[in-house]
C-alpha cells in the first residue's frame, strides 16, 4: 500500500481528483495519510475532514524564520510516513533537506507542458497568462519529480490540450484542469503505487 501526503495550498481541486481517483478505483493500492496546507482557510483542508483524511496546517507566519518553518514542515511531513509526496498547488518553497530525503518520492503538478511556461513566478494563473499571451495553440499539465530546481525534475507524464478562440486565462485554467491535470496526476500516482516509474538520470522509464 502506497501511503501518499498531499500538499496544498488553496482550494484542492486537484486533491478531490486524487481522493475521487483512490475512491472509484483509478488509483489502485494507495491511501491518503495525510493532507498539509500552509493556508489553514484553503478549502482543501475541509475536503479532508469530509473525506476523513488527517490533516494540518503548517505556516510561515507561525514562526519567526524560515529554518523554523522548515522544521516543522519536515516534522509534520514524517509524522504520516509517507511513501511519496504529492504538491497539489502548494505554493510554498521545498526544504532542500526535504528534497534530499524524499528523492524521486515527491511530484509536483504543473499547469503546462514543461519546458514551456514553468520555473520561478509561473504559477497559477500567471501561467495562462503568459500562454495567450505568447498566442500558443496548445498548453496542458505536467506531473514530475521534484528536484532542487523549479519544474526541472523528470517528468512522468505530459497531456496537451488545445486553446480556444477568446480564452481567457480563467477559461484556459479550468480547461486544462478538467482535460489534463485531473487526470494524469491521479494516472501518475497509479503508476508508482503499481512500481512502474523509474528514474534513469533526468528522465523517467514508464512500464506498462
Amino acid at each position: 500500500m502506497l501511503k501518499i501526503v498531499v500538499m496544498v495550498s488553496g482550494g484542492g481541486t486537484n486533491l478531490q481528483a486524487i481522493i475521487d481517483g483512490v475512491r472509484d478505483g483509478k488509483i489502485m493500492n494507495t491511501q491518503i495519510a495525510g493532507v498539509i496546507s500552509n493556508n489553514r482557510n484553503a478549502y482543501a483542508l475541509k475536503r479532508a475532514e469530509e473525506n476523513g483524511i488527517p490533516s494540518c496546517c503548517v505556516s510561515p507566519k507561525d514562526y519567526e524564520s524560515r529554518e523554523i518553518f522548515n522544521g516543522k514542515l519536515m516534522e509534520a511531513v514524517d509524522s504520516y510516513e509517507p511513501d511519496l509526496i504529492v504538491l497539489a498547488g502548494f505554493l510554498v518553497v521545498i526544504p532542500p533537506e526535504m528534497i534530499e530525503k524524499y528523492r524521486n518520492r515527491m511530484i509536483n503538478i504543473h499547469p503546462s507542458l514543461i519546458p514551456s511556461f514553468c520555473g520561478k513566478g509561473f504559477y497559477g494563473l500567471k501561467v495562462h497568462e503568459a500562454a495567450l499571451e505568447r498566442g500558443v495553440k496548445v498548453v496542458g499539465a505536467t506531473v514530475h519529480f521534484v528536484d532542487e530546481g523549479t519544474d526541472t525534475g523528470p517528468i512522468i507524464l505530459q497531456k496537451a490540450v488545445e486553446v480556444q478562440q477568446g480564452d481567457t486565462p480563467e477559461v484556459l485554467q479550468r480547461r486544462v484542469m478538467e482535460q489534463a491535470e485531473w487526470i494524469i496526476l491521479p494516472r501518475a500516482i497509479d503508476l508508482i503505487a503499481g512500481g512502474k516509474v523509474r528514474v534513469e538520470g533526468r528522465k523517467t522509464v514508464i512500464s506498462e
